[in-house]
């Protein structure tokens, strides 16, 4: 059990110190947790290691995924058969909200809400260097009740209705997307959010991934076919984004790191838990790139270095 003085959920101080090397039987969590080849902040990187190396994450989730998987395969028939009746997004950000509160870890609601953050950070990057003059709805919630306000619904609405809007705005202008001068980092925060504690409970047991598995069924079943293939076919934007990005920036380095692509070529809802997680990986490297971009031009360095090449150098 972590210790109960953790002041604001510091996932860094909670896995602690490194266990003495044993070259025989090495840490495969400590290994990831130490390598710096991908750019991720530390708190974050932090809550993965805690939730990969979770006694659910290894344990449950091998025994969940199958079950969740048949209910999943059920609850697609029957949206076959009646697409859009007996929904409720109402009802299902209840359920996610309980079970943000009462059933998963600390590290994963943490990285849950965090995504919104960095999503609404991305997007609004975005919008500011697009040359157009784009609204957008920023999504900050603080703590599980806040995804009361159908949350995850309106990520996927804003996401789309964002890549819409500038794209008919670039249509209608016959331009594209092309490198800002000066870039505008403004909508890129580096600093902690001020996340309010999440509940150490007896039941907050649940990883990230097994969270995920067991709601896909629920969020299918209560937002319906027209809302749920929006969300499963999102998880395959984050090479249209990245994309974005490297027109904004002039630099393609950072599409290295994306694995979720080719949104044209959908892939199947059955591996949707592992995925969004995946997606979930996805934005935190696009973010810290963008981070790291944001330090460079606040430096005065020369923009030709701000490439991914810089995350693998100390800055001064």
């Amino acid at each position: 059990m972590p210790s109960a003085d953790i002041a604001h959920d510091d996932f860094v101080q909670e896995l602690g110190e490194m266990p003495p090397l044993d070259k025989r039987d090495p840490d495969p969590y400590w290994a990831m947790y130490l390598d710096r080849g991908l750019p991720l902040d530390a708190q974050a990187k932090a809550a993965l290691a805690l939730d990969t190396r979770s006694f659910s994450r290894r344990v449950l989730q091998p025994m969940v995924r199958p079950l969740a998987l048949t209910l999943l395969v059920f609850v697609s028939a029957f949206r076959l058969l009646i697409p859009q009746a007996f929904t409720s997004s109402r009802l299902l950000h209840y359920l996610i909200y309980i079970g943000l509160k009462y059933f998963v870890t600390p590290q994963a609601s943490f990285l849950i809400l965090r995504h919104f953050h960095l999503g609404s950070n991305v997007v609004g990057f975005l919008a500011r260097n697009s040359g157009e003059d784009l609204p957008t709805e920023p999504l900050r919630p603080l703590r599980a009740e806040d995804a009361r306000d159908h949350l995850f619904l309106k990520h996927d609405l804003n996401l789309y209705n964002f890549m819409i809007a500038l794209n008919m705005k670039l249509a209608e202008r016959k331009r594209a997307l092309h490198p800002a001068n000066p870039v505008d980092f403004s909508a890129i925060n580096e600093h902690p959010i001020p996340f309010q504690p999440f509940r150490r409970g007896f039941s907050n047991v649940l990883d990230l991934t097994t969270a995920i598995e067991l709601y896909t069924p629920f969020y299918y079943l209560l937002l319906g076919e027209r809302d749920f293939s929006r969300a499963v076919l999102s998880l395959q934007l984050d090479e249209t984004l990245a994309v974005y990005a490297a027109r904004v920036l002039g630099d393609g380095t950072h599409l290295a790191l994306v694995n979720n692509r080719h949104p044209l070529i959908p892939l199947t809802s059955l591996r949707a838990g592992y995925r969004l997680v995946l997606h979930g990986v996805a934005t935190e490297l696009l973010h810290a790139v963008l981070v790291e971009h944001k330090a460079n031009q606040a430096c005065g360095a020369n923009p030709n270095d701000y490439g991914l090449r810089s995350l693998f150098q100390e800055r001064g």
